[in-house]
């Protein structure tokens, strides 16, 4: 993201977009924040604006607040959707009065075991605050991290009592042996409440150099892998890859004996995604046709879907001809955003 060319078009974005709440109809998750950042970081800062206008009907006002989250209380407010409001507050008074990162690195440990919060968003829009921000240090971006944990915090969402399986020595060959959820759960939460098995992987790494190299394995097989599975839910497994590679974002920001309990959690909410929503057998798919990363990013922005929109923002990030075939198969599989 060359920050000179992005920062005026994505602060009005994300100026603009705080007023909204992060959710909408219930549970559904705001996905403009995001996109918005996703599109500056890939030369599109001039589309943001247009593209908001498109989303501007799945936005909601921001919710009302409760009662203040303090240093005495946080861990009863963890989880507590009714929250959001007051978590927005509380890491808007945190970010105020230290560096960012300082108070990523407190928060990041409590926040991570809560994950798969938001169908994984939580954690994802975090991922692309932290990139913001690397970026450029700008309020609207410090504002976004706010938003991004206080969302975390008040969806936090732990996973527990799940059988460990024998594993394989690579990220595809782990996700390939994660066996199916059994059918008839319907919505996210009643789905991730039926994993009960994953298979380990990565699970010895306690080096942060390794954790780092595991990590950006894990994400490109799982957006490699999107190309032949994704079928079997063309939304919800996109964030197979786009979970992790949140976890991978924001490395760089932490501490780095923060890596390996990353690696190890992004590798458990790319599995259990990927058990809620395998299809029953991949398919072969080959791409029509061969396009640079620019060509696909520009097809992904024609066609608006938020999530084609993010996983392509992946798929740039490893740049290899399969990532880039993944992306276009979430263009051809998914519904456009109609404005």
């Amino acid at each position: 993201m060359d920050d000179s060319e992005t920062s005026g078009q994505l602060e009005e974005a994300l100026e603009r977009l705080h007023t909204a709440g992060p959710e909408r109809d219930g549970w559904l998750s705001n996905h403009a924040p995001m996109v918005v950042e996703a599109l500056a970081a890939h030369g599109q800062s001039g589309a943001v604006h247009r593209w908001v206008d498109l989303y501007q009907d799945k936005l909601e006002d921001f919710p009302d607040r409760v009662a203040p989250v303090t240093d005495d209380n946080w861990r009863e407010a963890l989880g507590d959707p009714r929250r959001i409001a007051d978590w927005t507050d509380h890491f808007s008074r945190t970010l105020a009065e230290r560096p960012w990162r300082d108070g990523l690195a407190e928060w990041w440990p409590r926040l991570l075991p809560g994950l798969y919060g938001g169908a994984t968003h939580t954690v994802i829009r975090v991922g692309h605050a932290v990139r913001a921000l690397e970026a450029g240090e700008h309020a609207p971006r410090v504002t976004e991290l706010a938003h991004a944990l206080g969302y975390w915090a008040a969806r936090h969402q732990p996973v527990t009592g799940v059988a460990v399986l024998p594993g394989a020595p690579t990220a595809m060959g782990s996700l390939d042996a994660v066996p199916a959820i059994e059918p008839g759960h319907l919505g996210f939460r009643n789905r991730l409440a039926a994993v009960r098995r994953l298979p380990s992987w990565a699970d010895d790494v306690t080096d942060p150099d390794t954790a780092r190299a595991r990590l950006t394995e894990l994400v490109r097989a799982a957006t490699h892998r999107y190309a032949t599975h994704g079928h079997g839910e063309p939304t919800m497994l996109v964030h197979a890859a786009t979970a992790p590679n949140a976890v991978l974002r924001a490395l760089d920001s932490l501490p780095r004996d923060q890596w390996a309990p990353s690696l190890h959690a992004a590798w458990a909410a790319s599995a259990a995604v990927t058990a809620m929503y395998a299809p029953a057998e991949a398919v072969a798919w080959t791409p029509p046709a061969r396009l640079t990363a620019e060509e696909v990013m520009e097809r992904a922005l024609a066609h608006g879907d938020e999530h084609v929109i993010k996983l392509t923002d992946t798929a740039l990030d490893i740049g290899d001809d399969l990532a880039l075939a993944a992306a276009l198969r979430a263009v051809e599989m998914s519904e456009p955003l109609v404005g």
